[in-house]
């Protein structure tokens, strides 16, 4: 019951700030003397509201879960900018709605240009740490990290080619895929062939992949597990390998996988170099006491959209980029893709090019 109760409340919240959004939208549209067939008006904003839950009814009402995505960009955006005339208006000379209106479309359009050029353009950033373990052979190590393509969709197959095309260019020794691969479902990435692209990829010692919580949220792990196989993506699902004699990595599974394994048990005995991928950066005390030298994770998008970044940063100890955590180097990365929007503010798509030292 309580369960229900609060999902009537969220929806009822959220209906009502639907439609504080369509009263503005249509102030506006009277204004411009566009406003025309209000029953129609208020039923296709309704049904674009809740675009998320028809494109889930049924496969030939996928669209809807494509217009959901571009919905959640104009909702947050749109009622900040809704917010910002009402007071413009309410509280200043200036109460041309016709003008204050039109100005608030176009810096809605003008903020999605931007953001899609920021989620479409993705930059590459690099890090340099020393790690002090004698036992390695290796005096260095050029990992690329990566996370959430979410691939599907919208984070489409020529987005991923970018990614192998920046990867290979670093002449990685490593590369590191640090969970959320595909959003949800992985039949995009089959149909696309994205495989034969993921294939492209080059280093010394092969590409690593994690589960995020996406990967469960679309409840087909095995068939994911399988196509990454195709992609020459080894899945390390809570285990811990030791690669060349030289350095020892592990994968964790996501948090949302309620039997993985404590970190404890994926501890290796050998002193060697110690590199851990966790989706989530839920917990970085455990890895930092255990000796983890490099600690890896995405997920938190860094907020993606302006001003998420400020709720990721209370929630997560670090949620995006470099800290030394005692003596572990601690990598968040905000995703080489996106989710929902195909849109970033106040973020960046990247890849991360690690330079290791050993000492």
């Amino acid at each position: 019951m309580p369960k229900v109760i609060g999902a009537v409340l969220l929806i009822s919240i959220y209906s009502a700030l639907t439609f504080y959004l369509g009263w503005g939208v249509k102030q506006w549209l009277v204004a411009m003397g566009w406003f025309r067939f209000p029953v129609l008006f208020w039923i296709v904003l309704y049904m674009v509201a809740f675009s998320i839950i028809i494109g889930r009814l049924h496969e030939s009402l996928r669209v809807f879960s494509v217009i959901s995505n571009y919905w959640m960009f104009i909702f947050e955006y749109g009622l900040l900018l809704c917010l910002v005339a009402q007071f413009i208006i309410w509280l200043t000379p200036f109460k041309n709605v016709q003008i204050i209106g039109s100005i608030a479309v176009a810096i809605l359009f003008l903020l999605s240009i931007i953001g899609s050029y920021l989620a479409y353009s993705p930059v590459v950033r690099h890090l340099e740490i020393t790690v002090d373990k004698q036992d390695s052979d290796l005096n260095t190590l050029r990992a690329v990290v990566a996370s959430d393509f979410h691939l599907g969709v919208l984070s489409h197959k020529r987005h991923l080619q970018r990614f192998v095309s920046l990867a290979n260019e670093a002449q990685p020794d490593i590369v590191l895929l640090a969970g959320d691969i595909v959003d949800d479902d992985p039949k995009w990435f089959v149909q696309e062939g994205m495989a034969d692209v993921m294939k492209q990829l080059t280093s010394t010692y092969g590409t690593y992949g994690i589960l995020g919580n996406h990967e469960y949220y679309g409840k087909k792990i095995p068939e994911f597990i399988k196509e990454m196989e195709n992609a020459n993506v080894k899945m390390l699902l809570d285990e811990t390998i030791l690669i060349e004699d030289a350095f020892i990595l592990t994968g964790q599974e996501d948090r949302t996988n309620k039997e993985r394994k404590p970190l404890e048990v994926l501890k290796p005995s050998a002193n060697l170099p110690w590199l851990v991928m966790n989706h989530t950066p839920d917990d970085l005390n455990t890895p930092s006491q255990m000796g983890v030298d490099l600690h890896m994770s995405g997920h938190t998008h860094k907020g993606q959209l302006w001003p998420n970044q400020y709720i990721t940063a209370r929630v997560f100890e670090l949620d995006y980029g470099y800290k030394l955590k005692e003596q572990m180097h601690t990598l968040v990365s905000s995703g080489y893709g996106f989710w929902g929007p195909p849109m970033r503010i106040g973020s960046r798509s990247e890849l991360w090019v690690v330079d290791i030292t050993f000492k």
